[in-house]
């Protein structure tokens, strides 16, 4: 048994949960301070104004491509304020969420090119 996790076990399942006192458990890594941490603050503000800029187009878009590119980006903000996020607090377990959304992200983006290309569709 590791020093922060603590195993449960009840009714022949299993479940990890962090002991009291254990914040980061399992990462081995402190969430940054000073420049850096003040950094990645920024950083998330500017990726939420850029996640409202999209949002605007995503609504306003004239056509169905610009809305599909926008909830692209949308979404490829969303891959890049989890990214921010796990070097925030420490935890890099949410850097494979965001590579698993990058990879379908990058299927749905190919297969609606696909789809504009086979209708014939040039806005």
């Amino acid at each position: 048994m590791s020093a922060g996790l603590m195993i449960i076990e009840a009714a022949g399942s299993m479940a990890i949960a962090a002991a009291p006192g254990a914040e980061h458990a399992g990462s081995g890594v402190e969430p940054p301070t000073g420049y850096f941490g003040r950094l990645l603050g920024v950083v998330i503000v500017a990726l939420c104004v850029a996640m409202g800029a999209t949002a605007f187009r995503l609504v306003k878009g004239p056509s169905l491509a610009d809305r599909v590119v926008a909830l692209d980006l949308l979404a490829s903000f969303i891959v890049g304020a989890i990214g921010v996020f796990s070097m925030q607090t420490g935890r890099f377990e949410f850097v494979s969420v965001a590579i698993v959304m990058a990879l379908i992200l990058f299927v749905g983006t190919a297969a609606f090119a696909l789809y504009l290309e086979k209708s014939g569709r040039r806005q």
